[in-house]
């Protein structure tokens, strides 16, 4: 039976540029463990170090003190390197600097190309990846012909076309309209509830970090506060003095807890905010 822990993170340091000049510390010590099929968010204010750590989980940066292991993998091993990554993909904040291809298909192609499989099996690898990001009607059309969520979402299927059993994200809505986030958002809870894909997911949108099952903020490179969002939201002077607000939903249940309304600590999300007043209208 395979363990319920799919990344093991122990006491990761990483200094940028260590030695020389302009020597920084981005990770001080964090440890944590990232669960099988869980929904995990990052979030931490601008220089807490989130893009640092999300960049570990696959092996693009390795650690400067302590470890990451994927599945027991250590990333700092070379010969686990591509094992890693076909077990762990990423997708990053700025869909153009992941397209490759002059064409919505061959874009997804190009990773299970480069692997020399055969093309029986990168066709169904395409296949499945355009329609599990809803992509399927737009498979001939030029990437540049997208819209932001559509080229997000591309980048996404061509993430899921090297078939990972993990998907760390940085920031992948921050270039995004409302539409293009829902489009993004809608589709990775789909692979988390529908295939049980876990997804680590690095904002700086409290309310994407309210869909979470778990929560991880990070401050001047440590990890200072982990557990639901319930949990984490219930320290907003904390997270105030670190220069983060609670999502809007969260914010107006607090207060009205204030005011001597028994509102759960669990309504974090304007749908179990609503929900929960219309009960309390009956």
């Amino acid at each position: 039976m395979s363990s319920p822990v799919q990344i093991a993170i122990r006491d990761l340091t990483h200094v940028y540029r260590q030695g020389g000049a302009g020597e920084r510390e981005a990770l001080k010590g964090i440890s944590g463990d990232v669960y099988r099929g869980e929904f995990l968010v990052i979030i931490g204010p601008n220089g807490s170090g989130k893009s640092t750590l999300a960049r570990h989980l696959n092996a693009l940066l390795l650690p400067t003190a302590g470890t990451v292991a994927v599945d027991g993998l250590s990333t700092a091993d070379p010969a686990n390197l591509w094992e890693i990554r076909r077990r762990v993909g990423m997708v990053l904040q700025n869909p153009d600097n992941q397209l490759v291809a002059a064409v919505v298909e061959e874009d997804v192609a190009f990773g299970p190309e480069n692997l020399g499989l055969p093309p029986e099996e990168v066709r169904r690898r395409v296949d499945g990846a355009l329609a599990a990001v809803g992509l399927a009607e737009q498979r001939l059309r030029p990437p540049h012909l997208l819209s932001g969520g559509q080229k997000q979402r591309l980048a996404i299927a061509g993430a899921l076309a090297m078939e990972p059993e993990c998907l760390v994200l940085d920031e992948p809505t921050a270039m995004l309209d409302p539409a293009g986030r829902r489009e993004v958002l809608g589709t990775l809870r789909q692979l988390n509830r529908e295939r049980g894909m876990t997804v680590i997911l690095v904002t700086h949108f409290m309310e994407e970090a309210a869909l979470a099952d778990r929560i991880w903020v990070l401050h001047g490179g440590r990890l200072v506060l982990s557990g639901s969002p319930a949990k984490v939201f219930s320290h907003r002077g904390e997270l105030k003095d670190m220069g983060l607000t609670l999502p809007g939903a969260a914010e107006l249940a607090w207060r009205l807890r204030q005011a001597g309304w028994p509102v759960p600590a669990e309504v974090v999300t304007l749908d179990q905010l609503v929900n929960f007043l219309v009960r309390k209208k009956q």
